[in-house]
């Protein structure tokens, strides 16, 4: 198991091959991370064609920057989703800046909290895909299926009480999608573009 100090090797490999300028090395990372980075950014922006845009600037971001990447911050995975997250909350500031009135301190509220909404919602959305797999399962039987805890045990061939401990564990986890940071990011990675 990686510690903080030591990122997953193929996190570093991937950082190594990128500042050697590999084609091969962004094309396995846009394969890796896409659709994640796009997930973020319409979740963000409620816009397919803007969210396509954001993908592109991050993979661009990534190939021409990839020192900017720092291994001791946390996984490859994190930064590239904060760098999606940060990208796209400038984006739709900036979009909803322009179709502002100047002056109007409403119509500034509502943009910050419009942006609150998007940051925690995308957070969630990392959040969940990240998520180990037992308790992503679980909560989706939960909430999507709409499974009672004793159905969801049943389903996945476990006891009742393992069912509560994978709920309880996974709402805990989505809970944090409120706490934003400093970053406002995904978590385990700050920083600017």
């Amino acid at each position: 198991m990686a510690t903080k100090d030591a990122p997953p090797r193929w996190d570093r490999k991937m950082q190594q091959r990128l500042a050697r300028g590999e084609a091969a090395a962004l094309g396995e990372l846009y394969d890796r991370f896409a659709s994640l980075v796009h997930g973020l950014a319409h979740r963000v922006l409620g816009d397919e064609r803007a969210a396509d845009g954001i993908t592109r600037e991050v993979f661009v971001h990534v190939w021409e920057n990839p020192e900017s990447y720092d291994p001791k911050q946390g996984p490859l995975r994190s930064w590239v989703a904060a760098l999606a997250h940060r990208l796209a909350v400038r984006r739709l500031r900036a979009n909803e800046i322009a179709s502002l009135v100047h002056g109007d301190e409403n119509a500034t509220e509502e943009l910050e909290r419009k942006v609150r909404r998007a940051s925690v919602a995308a957070r969630a959305d990392y959040i969940v895909t990240s998520m180990p797999t037992p308790l992503r399962a679980a909560l989706e039987r939960a909430y999507f299926q709409r499974r009672d805890y004793r159905q969801t045990a049943a389903d996945l061939g476990i006891t009742e009480d393992e069912a509560r401990r994978r709920l309880r564990l996974g709402l805990q986890l989505l809970a944090t999608a409120h706490d934003t940071g400093p970053s406002g990011g995904p978590p385990g990675y700050g920083g600017a573009v």
